[in-house]
């Protein structure tokens, strides 16, 4: 290399690595502390604690939980003072309660699926080849609904629907509704348990996730107005439905035209079809910020590969507005609109 480095630069940027690195690495620890409670016993004690304490409270070993705790206080994760640890509200709320809009473990195991996925994804990177959403680790799908489901939680019933045209009504009355790529059933016991006179199929590929959202269906209590099926997209069965919703998913479909043509012929004639989808600006330039990388390496881990393993095109988890409209009117929708946006999300409405 012949170049001449700018020595403030290069420092500049060692910085930029040594703290990423570090975030990367303690990324693992931050699972940990979900997996053994450690998080949810630091958000219920009534002050702070020592080592010993929480390792007494989550019988755990106090040497590690020492270690632990300073690697979380160098990060930020918790606050020091005179050798006791404590969860600040904030903290407390996006890492140990999981019933809130800001809980982020989910995101974690996403991450550890993805390092998990590395060797298989780097031999694609050769043969271009792809991995089928069935094949990642199971961490994935567990932190995928986890994640998710809080976003669900926030947005769903109080902002995402309402966004739509008359379709709040419709449900509050009694509509028929598909979920398709359901998952482990987040959005659609969520939609149920707030419209109790509609009823709610929801459809996803992988047998394993539609077991999952059934034991969460009967969890919730919405089990007598819920069901859920093996399908994909492009062949979930029903028609007729006022409203059928799709979240997160249609991105990664090997065939996203086929599966706009597939709702076009299910909806009813007044019907709405909800995609909800990463948020991304047209132009990738655009996207070249905090989510937009963390959006652009799921897709490089994960929706790609998958539309890619079933032989399609692959959109990408970064797809814009303008791309995705390409797709709905293809399948033969008339009306499409971008009904509301988030930091995350971009909600769009397509009508027959």
């Amino acid at each position: 290399m012949s170049r001449r480095v700018d020595k403030r630069k290069l420092e500049a940027f060692l910085d930029k690595v040594v703290r990423e690195v570090g975030s990367a690495m303690s990324a693992a620890l931050v699972l940990i502390g979900d997996q053994l409670g450690l998080w949810q016993a630091l958000a219920h004690a009534d002050g702070p604690l020592s080592p010993a304490e929480l390792a007494a409270r989550t019988e755990t070993h106090e040497r590690y939980i020492r270690e632990w705790l300073d690697t979380m206080a160098a990060g930020g994760y918790v606050t020091y003072r005179d050798g006791r640890y404590q969860l600040e509200p904030e903290q407390a709320v996006a890492l140990a309660d999981s019933e809130s809009a800001a809980f982020v473990p989910g995101i974690f195991q996403i991450t550890a699926a993805m390092w998990a996925a590395a060797p298989k994804i780097a031999a694609n990177f050769r043969s271009g080849a792809g991995l089928d959403w069935d094949r990642h680790h199971p961490d994935l799908f567990e932190g995928t609904e986890r994640f998710l489901r809080s976003e669900y939680l926030g947005r769903l019933v109080s902002s995402w629907l309402p966004a739509l045209e008359g379709v709040v009504g419709k449900l509050e009355r009694g509509a028929r509704v598909a979920d398709v790529g359901c998952g482990a059933g987040a959005s659609t016991v969520i939609m149920a348990r707030a419209f109790p006179a509609s009823t709610f199929i929801g459809f996803d590929s992988r047998p394993g996730s539609v077991a999952a959202a059934r034991r969460h269906a009967d969890e919730a209590g919405v089990a007598d107005r819920v069901t859920f099926e093996v399908a994909r997209a492009a062949d979930f069965t029903g028609t007729d439905y006022d409203l059928i919703a799709q979240f997160d998913s249609f991105h990664g479909l090997e065939d996203p035209a086929a599966a706009a043509r597939h709702a076009r012929g299910a909806i009813a004639p007044d019907g709405t079809w909800l995609l909800v989808e990463p948020f991304a600006a047209d132009r990738p330039e655009l996207n070249h910020h905090a989510i937009g990388r963390m959006f652009y390496s799921c897709s490089t881990f994960v929706s790609v590969p998958n539309a890619l393993a079933r032989g399609g095109a692959a959109l990408g988890a970064q797809v814009g507005a303008s791309a995705l409209r390409e797709q709905v009117v293809g399948g033969g929708w008339s009306r499409f609109r971008r009904a509301t946006t988030t930091a995350f999300h971009q909600v769009l409405e397509a009508r027959p």
